[in-house]
């Protein structure tokens, strides 16, 4: 047996008119973390090399994604202006040495503090560029891997053999992106930087000597039995 249902008063309709906005506002309160989170990391990446030679340079690169905290689309103060990139590299061994510079659309600015500090096994390129006079470049949104800011310039320890792959490593807690100002930054730990690591392979045996030494001892031989010769 059905009854019938007593109409709501007007205080009663006003009430419950409050408790489904206070439910759909909780609602969208709840949802906003979710949107937050889907907005894109800036980028970090090592380049991957095939050599044949006793060089070889290997690019670095950022892009500049949009909605970031730091990024070109962001205003004044709030721009990619700085960057510690530390690599590691391994095995050591197989690296007699290496440098590591700006490239790209850095190459051409005046940083207003540069170092590359280096010890076994990695090398950092620290820069802070003056976001008036300095401003990076930087193309938002540019396609993978983004905009080229530096290269790794390895020469090959004599004796490296044919095959050897040297992997290439960024620290995630010393690799980092900031403001001019250093006050915002961009790193793994606060999911606002993402890390792609590289290699660099090696195709043929470097030789015990400089080949450049070589090269030179094979002439002062060849002047020597010249002049022996009767």
């Amino acid at each position: 047996m059905s009854y019938p249902t007593k109409p709501l008063s007007l205080r009663e309709r006003v009430a419950e008119g409050r408790v489904r906005g206070v439910i759909l506002a909780l609602l969208v309160l709840t949802a906003l973390p979710t949107f937050a989170a889907v907005v894109a990391p800036d980028v970090v990446t090592i380049g991957t090399a095939v050599n044949s030679g006793l060089t070889a340079d290997v690019p670095v690169y950022i892009r500049d994604t949009s909605g970031s905290p730091l990024g070109i689309d962001q205003p004044f103060g709030s721009r990619i202006q700085s960057y510690s990139i530390k690599v590691d590299y391994a095995p050591a061994s197989a690296i007699q040495s290496v440098t590591f510079t700006r490239a790209g659309i850095t190459q051409s600015l005046t940083p207003a503090f540069e170092s590359s500090p280096a010890s076994a096994g990695s090398i950092t390129l620290i820069d802070t560029f003056d976001e008036t006079t300095n401003l990076i470049p930087f193309t938002s949104n540019a396609a993978l891997p983004g905009n080229q800011v530096g290269k790794l310039h390895f020469t090959f320890a004599p004796g490296t053999l044919t095959g050897t792959v040297v992997t290439l490593t960024l620290d995630p807690t010393l690799t980092q992106l900031s403001n001019q100002a250093g006050t915002t930054s961009e790193t793994v730990t606060k999911g606002t930087l993402t890390l792609v690591n590289g290699t660099l392979v090696q195709t043929q045996d470097i030789p015990l000597l400089d080949p450049r030494i070589l090269i030179l001892l094979g002439i002062v031989l060849a002047l020597i039995a010249v002049r022996l010769r009767p």
